[in-house]
């Protein structure tokens, strides 16, 4: 393998257990935040944001929330980040 090989990013999304789902709002509109996406940064930290739909109903924007910093929260992305990792170096090629 190449040790060139650039690889410009490494994204997961992780469903947020319903127990430590939250609300937020932008431009006066109501969001329940379901899912998380978590990005493996070039230097190897996290970087995650909360999506999710109006609690009005519809579809909504697209709109990133940040993720409060709970330590709740904190393990899922980490233990979902770890996860991913055991996924990846245990793929088995195009299928």
């Amino acid at each position: 393998m190449s040790s060139d090989l650039e690889v410009s990013a490494l994204a997961i999304n992780v469903v947020i257990p319903q127990a430590l789902r939250w609300t937020d709002t932008r431009r006066g509109e109501a969001f329940a935040l379901t899912t998380l996406n978590v990005r493996l940064l070039p230097d190897g930290h996290l970087a995650v944001k909360a999506y999710g739909r109006p609690v009005g109903g519809g579809r909504g924007a697209y709109v990133s929330f940040p993720v409060p910093d709970k330590p709740e929260l904190t393990a899922l992305v980490s233990e979902a980040a770890s996860r991913a990792g055991l996924l990846w170096a245990g793929h088995r090629g195009l299928g």
